[in-house]
C-alpha cells in the first residue's frame, strides 16, 4: 500500500463475507413506544443507519431518477423528520456541504440539513497537522472556501499559482504571456497539495502540481528528480468514472489521479505517493459517515446504539468495494476485540498473556472520531447507475483480472469478495423496502 495506512488498510485479510440480505419477520413501527423481542422500547430509535451515494443513486447529472423521491416519502413522518438516521456520502468534492443539502431537499422533497452531507473532502476536518500549513488545492468550484471551511488557514489555488508564475502554464498557446515576463513571488513556499477534484484545465493543474512536487514547493527552483520524497499529497474522490445524462460514464477525479500518477512516474522513476487517500473506497470515509450517523441519533434523542449500517451505490469498485471494506474492517476489529477480552480472562487465571500493542490500539482517525459503534456494513447496488447488471465481475483474480478490468485506485488491490455486493435492488426505493424488511421495521401509515 502506497497510501498511508491513516486512511486505509491493505484489503489483504480474510474476509467473511456479507451475508445475503433477506428476511421476514413482524414489522417494527418508528412512533409506536412497545417492547421488542430483545425487551427494547421503540422509544431508543432504530439501531441502524443508511448511508447514500448521490450520483446514480438519486440522480444522473441534475435528473433525478424517479425512485428517489417515492423512497424518500418512506424514510420521513409526517413533519417531514427522518425516522431513521440517513447521511449522503458522495465523492464530489466541488461545492460546499450547505449547497449540496439545498440541492438533496429540492430534489427529493424532503428537508436536508448539511450535517447529513458527506463530501469526499469532509475528513480533512480530522487532518489538523496540516491545517496551519500553506497548501495547494486543486480542483474546481469554490476550492479557496472548502478548503477555508475545513480548517485550512493558508490556502493558494492553482489560478493564483499561475498568475505569480506566468511561465510555467504553455499548453495553450493563447494563454502564454505576450511579452517577457518574470516570476511574481508574492506567494509562501506551498507545503502540502490538496486535490479536491477534477479541474477545468487538466493541462495546467497537471503541470503546476508537478513543478510543486518537484520542486519541493518553491518554483523559482528546478527539479529535483533524485529526492526520494515529495511534498504531502492528499487526494479526495477516486472515482475513475462517474455517471451523469450520458449513455457511459464519464471521466472521473480517479482519471486525473492515473494521469498525475503516470507523469510523474514517467520523470522521476519512482511512484507518487499519498499521506492520505479520502472518499470511498477508504476506510476513513466510511467511519466518518458512521460518526455523522451517530451523531444524528444522539440530536433525535434516540439511545439504542447504531449497530448496522447499510450502503446504497451503484458503483461497485467505489461503494461496493468501500462499504465491504468497512465490513471488513469492523468485523476484524470485533476478533481483535474478542481475542483482548479472552486474553485479560486468561492474564487474570494468573497466566501470561500479553496482548500486543496492533490489539491494544486503534489507529489515529478512530481516536479522533471515537470506536465504532457498528459491527457491520451491508452493500446493496442499484442498476441505475455505473452498474450494468450484464457484466459479470471475474472470480479469479489471478486468471482473468486485468489493469483495464479493475477501475480502482492503484493502492487498492483487487479482491473478487470486496466487489460483491450483498443485495442487488432495481432502484433506490427498492433498496429501503429491503432495508424495512431486514430490519423489521416500518413507518406509521
Amino acid at each position: 500500500m502506497k497510501a498511508s495506512s491513516l486512511v486505509f488498510r491493505a484489503a489483504g485479510s480474510l474476509l467473511c463475507r456479507p451475508g445475503r440480505l433477506g428476511s421476514t419477520a413482524a414489522p417494527r413501527t418508528a412512533a409506536v413506544a412497545c417492547a421488542s423481542a430483545s425487551g427494547k422500547t421503540e422509544q431508543s430509535g432504530p439501531d441502524f443507519g443508511l448511508l447514500f451515494d448521490i450520483d446514480g443513486v438519486l440522480v444522473r447529472g441534475r435528473t433525478p431518477i424517479p425512485a428517489a423521491k417515492k423512497a424518500f416519502q418512506k424514510l420521513v413522518d409526517s413533519k417531514g423528520q427522518f425516522v431513521v438516521p440517513v447521511v449522503f456520502v458522495t465523492n464530489a468534492g466541488n461545492c460546499l456541504r450547505q449547497k449540496k443539502a439545498d440541492q438533496l431537499s429540492h430534489i427529493l422533497g424532503v428537508p436536508i440539513s448539511q450535517d447529513q452531507v458527506m463530501m469526499s473532502h469532509s475528513p480533512l476536518k480530522m487532518l489538523r497537522k496540516y491545517h496551519d500549513k500553506c497548501v495547494l488545492v486543486s480542483g474546481q468550484g469554490p476550492v479557496l472556501d472548502i478548503a477555508k471551511n475545513l480548517g485550512f488557514t493558508k490556502v493558494v489555488s492553482i489560478d493564483e499559482l499561475r498568475e505569480s508564475f506566468p511561465l510555467l502554464d504553455m499548453v495553450d498557446h493563447n494563454r502564454r504571456p505576450k511579452l517577457p515576463s518574470s516570476p511574481i513571488v508574492n506567494l509562501p513556499k506551498v507545503e502540502a497539495v490538496i486535490l479536491f477534484g477534477e479541474p477545468i484545465r487538466w493541462e495546467t493543474n497537471l503541470q503546476l502540481i508537478i513543478d510543486v512536487l518537484l520542486t519541493n514547493g518553491n518554483l523559482s527552483n528546478t527539479y529535483e528528480t533524485s529526492h526520494s520524497s515529495h511534498l504531502p499529497l492528499l487526494a479526495c474522490n477516486m472515482d475513475l468514472v462517474w455517471m451523469a445524462e450520458a449513455q457511459a460514464p464519464r471521466f472521473g477525479h480517479g482519471t486525473f489521479m492515473v494521469c498525475l500518477e503516470n507523469i510523474y512516474k514517467k520523470i522521476t522513476g519512482r511512484d507518487l505517493k499519498y499521506e492520505a487517500l479520502m472518499g470511498k473506497p477508504s476506510e476513513l470515509t466510511y467511519h466518518y459517515a458512521e460518526y455523522l450517523i451517530r451523531e444524528q441519533a444522539a440530536e433525535r434523542g434516540w439511545r439504542a446504539p447504531i449497530r448496522s449500517l447499510y450502503a446504497i451505490g451503484d458503483n461497485l469498485m467505489t461503494d461496493i468495494y468501500g462499504a465491504n471494506l468497512y465490513n471488513r474492517y469492523l468485523e476484524e476489529r470485533l476478533a481483535r476485540k474478542s481475542a483482548k477480552a479472552v486474553a485479560q480472562v486468561v492474564a487474570a487465571t494468573g497466566a501470561p498473556a500479553p496482548v500486543s500493542q496492533e490489539m491494544d490500539s486503534d489507529s489515529g482517525w478512530e481516536s479522533e472520531l471515537a470506536s465504532p459503534s457498528a459491527t457491520s456494513c451491508k452493500s446493496i447496488l442499484v442498476c441505475t447507475g455505473v452498474y450494468n447488471p450484464h457484466t459479470e465481475v471475474p472470480k479469479d483474480a489471478s486468471q482473468c483480472i486485468k489493469e483495464t478490468v479493475f477501475h480502482g485506485h492503484r493502492d487498492f488491490r483487487f479482491d473478487p469478495a470486496l466487489v460483491e455486493p450483498g443485495s442487488v435492488v432495481q432502484d433506490v426505493d427498492a433498496a429501503v423496502e429491503l432495508i424495512f424488511k431486514m430490519e423489521k421495521f416500518s413507518t406509521p401509515v
